[in-house]
């Protein structure tokens, strides 16, 4: 199997070197150059999450160093469960679980299996590796996880400074040796924009190996279509028919990850983007102009994205607007709304959402009835309401209980550096240090 820039299919490369690259040389992103088929009977009944993916993961890695030990390295990712838990009475919405991981946040499930990977691929002789990563909040405390403590490898995560909750951020900052953390003056879109210009630079690529631990690899993203599989097969062989999923949406990986599993051939039916007030994908839909734009701060925040990058496979995947429109469907929820939804979801249904998912809540809610009447439905749990406890907790009127894993976490001190939004004070706070905030217990 090769991959391809979504900017020129002449640039090809392997499994494992497009996850090293990260991004491909021309700032395009790899996707496949071709989809294998794979039905729902190619896997068994029972089989574990672990087994699936290496099944499922198997085509894209034929012929790869990493083929080989694909079923070990799923089982050292995938360790944790994702439940798929009905909702409500009528039996036909259930809710996608994916916060069991370490960090109680979906890209768990792709920061492991790329870090696991990324291990296996380094020789004794490998120079250090940087890991490049942008965060608007769950990305970074998941690769910092993941990759922290692994010899050879270097960690930086870029986080807007002030635009992440107070737990995200501790999550961000907590961990040290390896792994260093950089509060960027200004948006998500800023350390995105800076990552993409890292590994466009010369002199980085002559300074230090790089790799990006974004949804722009491809090893964070493809992963991330297990789940899918896995859900879609669960709500098949229990009622018949496909499952449909309302997912919230910002970078648009967690989405093109399911738009890829669909193409494989899992039974996926219709698929709804929920964005919050960073409306730039919805307004795309709508018009047929794309139009990036700075991203605005809200309560779902880690969907704070003006100009996802993952909008270049989903146009390679369907490289009409009307296929675009024929594949998904998209709607933007206001923090005002979001507020709403969490109280109802608790109040109706005894369930504690985090922002992100109650935006999903919110938009199958404003689904016609005939249309959500039609099909089983899933609404996509990306992270633990526990991360996001100072939004959550005045509007259900109790404390949410923090999960072992994340309180470990936030009890181990923190360490940042602030950096301004250009390449050389990156490169500088890398080099030197940087000013550092300092460590704190609290």
């Amino acid at each position: 199997m090769r991959f391809r820039s979504t900017r020129d299919a002449q640039l090809a490369v392997g499994f494992g070197e497009a996850l090293a690259q990260g991004l491909a040389p021309d700032g395009g992103l790899f996707v496949p150059t071709e989809w294998p088929r794979i039905q729902a009977a190619a896997f068994p009944v029972r089989e574990s999450l672990a087994g699936i993916g290496a099944r499922l993961l198997a085509p894209f890695a034929a012929g790869d160093p990493l083929a080989e030990p694909l079923p070990r390295i799923t089982a050292e990712a995938f360790d944790f469960p994702a439940p798929v838990v009905a909702l409500g009475a009528s039996g036909r919405l259930a809710v996608l679980e994916l916060f069991h991981g370490p960090t109680a946040a979906f890209k768990d499930f792709g920061a492991r299996f790329l870090a696991a990977c990324l291990a296996r691929l380094r020789g004794p002789a490998s120079r250090p590796l940087t890991i490049l990563v942008a965060t608007s909040g769950d990305t970074g405390g998941a690769v910092a996880a993941a990759f922290h403590g692994r010899p050879g490898i270097e960690v930086a995560v870029l986080f807007p400074k002030g635009l992440v909750s107070p737990t995200q951020e501790r999550q961000l900052t907590c961990w040290g040796e390896n792994v260093r953390s950089f509060a960027v003056r200004g948006t998500f879109d800023d350390c995105q924009r800076l990552v993409k210009q890292a590994f466009l630079d010369r002199r980085w690529q002559e300074e230090r190996a790089l790799s990006s631990a974004n949804s722009i690899n491809l090893g964070r993203l493809l992963p991330q279509a297990v789940y899918y599989a896995a859900a879609s097969l669960a709500v098949f062989r229990c009622h018949g028919e496909p499952a449909s999923f309302v997912i919230p949406s910002g970078n648009l990986g967690n989405a093109v990850a399911c738009l890829w599993a669909r193409r494989l051939g899992l039974p996926i039916a219709q698929v709804v983007l929920a964005h919050n007030a960073n409306r730039t994908v919805p307004d795309f839909l709508d018009s047929g102009d794309w139009q990036p734009r700075a991203s605005i701060a809200t309560l779902a925040s880690a969907m704070d994205v003006g100009n996802p990058s993952n909008m270049e496979r989903l146009r390679a995947l369907y490289p009409q607007l009307s296929e675009i429109r024929a594949a998904v469907s998209a709607c933007t929820v206001d923090d005002e709304a979001i507020r709403a939804r969490i109280r109802q979801g608790y109040q109706e249904l005894g369930q504690v959402w985090c922002p992100h998912t109650a935006t999903a809540a919110e938009a199958y809610a404003r689904l016609p009835a005939a249309r959500r009447d039609s099909g089983r439905w899933v609404l996509v749990s990306t992270a633990h309401p526990a991360k996001f406890r100072e939004i959550v907790e005045p509007l259900i009127g109790r404390d949410i209980a923090m999960p072992e894993s994340l309180a470990k976490l936030l009890a181990r001190p923190s360490e940042c550096t602030q950096i301004d939004a250009d390449l050389e004070s990156l490169r500088d706070a890398l080099r030197d240090g940087g000013v550092s905030e300092g460590r704190s217990s609290g």
